[in-house]
């Protein structure tokens, strides 16, 4: 790593370095319970909604008690749409409630209720991995990348991860756009989610870019 690479990288982890499941407050760890709440959190950002929003009407339904498949199918379809207004996360609360209702039922009749069976069922291959979650109502190619970036911080088989958003976001930055000499510059499987969280912000603000690029000289 040359010196500007990491000054950047360095500037970027330390102000924008958190990822969108620590946001949402998903203590991320291989068990059933937060990946659930990751694959919540990614059905929400894959609307077309700000990050801000999403993240918002995820920690809604956590702190409402629908942190795990079995109490999301247990609430009413409302209850889940209450939730989600609470967040302000009010556009697509109705269509969301249904398409989560339908999803926690999918991994519980499925998968019992665990993410870790499906990555079992895709033998750890990412690409495989993606196209079991494009199964989950809601989610298709940009919420199994999101879901997939985030949970390389502790499924170390798919890292790394880092899809054209990530890459969009290193290329203004002035790093690699190639994905192994992107993943070269983090030192773990969590630094490399909360470098590619990083990166997807800085693909969505050239102010963010400005910033990082003069703070780094």
């Amino acid at each position: 790593m040359g010196k500007t690479e990491k000054a950047v990288v360095d500037v970027l982890l330390d102000r924008y370095g958190r990822t969108f499941a620590r946001e949402a407050g998903i203590r991320l760890a291989d068990r059933p319970k937060p990946l659930y709440q990751l694959l919540v959190l990614a059905t929400l950002l894959s609307a077309r909604i700000s990050a801000e929003v999403a993240v918002a009407g995820a920690r809604e339904l956590f702190e409402a008690g629908y942190g795990t498949p079995k109490a999301m199918r247990e609430a009413s379809w409302q209850d889940r749409v209450d939730a989600l207004d609470r967040g302000h996360y009010v556009r697509y609360d109705e269509r969301t409630s249904t398409m989560l209702g339908k999803g926690a039922e999918l991994l519980l009749d499925r998968w019992k209720g665990d993410l870790r069976r499906l990555r079992e069922e895709a033998g750890g291959d990412d690409r495989r991995i993606a196209a079991l979650l494009t199964e989950f109502p809601g989610i298709g190619p940009t919420g199994a990348d999101i879901f997939l970036r985030e949970v390389q911080a502790v499924w170390p088989q798919v890292a790394p991860h880092l899809d054209q958003r990530v890459l969009e976001g290193a290329g203004k930055l002035g790093l690699p756009r190639q994905a192994r000499p992107l993943a070269e510059l983090a030192h773990s499987g969590d630094e490399l989610a909360r470098l590619s969280a990083a990166l997807v912000r800085a693909s969505r603000s050239r102010k963010t870019v400005d910033e990082v690029i003069s703070a780094a000289r």
